[in-house]
Parts: structure tokens; sequence; C-alpha cells
């Protein structure tokens, strides 16, 4: 089955998350397909060397690392996928984790940063398909409900 693959977010789907509450914490769910070569543009300084698409994310990490800790970033939870089992099953991924953000100003203060536009490159080059979907956090418990 062809599906529609995701790199970088409408500017729909961007206008609903800047309508949300600014003010809150936020978790982004991240879910990650890496591309088997990196994809960059010709003429970056990284085009040509024959990364993998999960070598170009560890670009990404290590160029974006210091911004997203800067503006008080974590990671809350990483993992590494498996299977499907309640969803398409043509869609997989390799990795995933949530990202938490002490509000949603903090995402908009590091995506509008001039060396983050640099670090986004690694990331564009290093993907075939993703996921990112902005959730409130709730309490963490034993319960489902």
């Amino acid at each position: 089955m062809e599906c529609e693959t995701f790199i970088d977010p409408s500017p729909e789907n961007f206008e609903q998350f800047k309508k949300l509450p600014r003010d809150e914490p936020i978790h982004m769910l991240n879910l990650l397909l890496y591309r088997e070569k990196a994809d960059y543009p010709e003429g970056h300084e990284h085009a040509g060397k024959g990364w993998s698409g999960r070598r170009a994310y560890e670009e990404y990490g290590k160029t974006s690392g210091p911004i997203f800790r800067r503006v008080g970033g974590r990671i809350v939870w990483r993992g590494a996928f498996r299977t499907m089992v309640t969803g398409p099953e043509f869609e997989s991924w390799h990795d995933g984790f949530v990202a938490e953000y002490p509000n949603a100003g903090a995402f908009f203060e590091m995506i509008k940063d001039p060396d983050y536009a640099h670090a986004v490159v690694n990331r564009t080059a290093a993907l075939v398909d993703s996921r990112l979907v902005r959730f409130s956090p709730g309490e963490v418990g034993e319960g489902f409900g």
C-alpha cells in the first residue's frame, strides 16, 4: 500500500499547533523512519559522505541537542520499534521518543534559533517519514484511565 510521508509540519497543522496554549508543559511524541542513505542537498558539508539516515539523525541530535537543553527540553521516554499491534500494518518506525518542553514557548524558541536552522538540515536528510504529535502531560500511574 502506497502511503504519504511526512518530514515537516504542513502549514495547516502548524497553525493548529500555534493556536494551542503556550504556557503549559508539552510532550512531543516523535516517530522516526530513517532513510537507508541520508539525502543532503548538493553542496552541504555532509553531502557525499555516504552517511546512513541514522547517522545523519545522530548529527541532528548532536547539533540541536545544546539548543534543546538550553530551552529546558529533555527526553522522558525513548524506544526502538518492534511491531505494530494496533494500526496500519504498512506503518513501521525505527525509533520513537517523547521530548518534554517546559512550555510551547520553549519549543518555538528552539525552532527559531539560527543554529537550529543549521541543525535541522540533518533531520531532513535523515528521515524518509516521521510523526510529531503534541500531547499535554497527564498523570503517571498504574491504571489506564
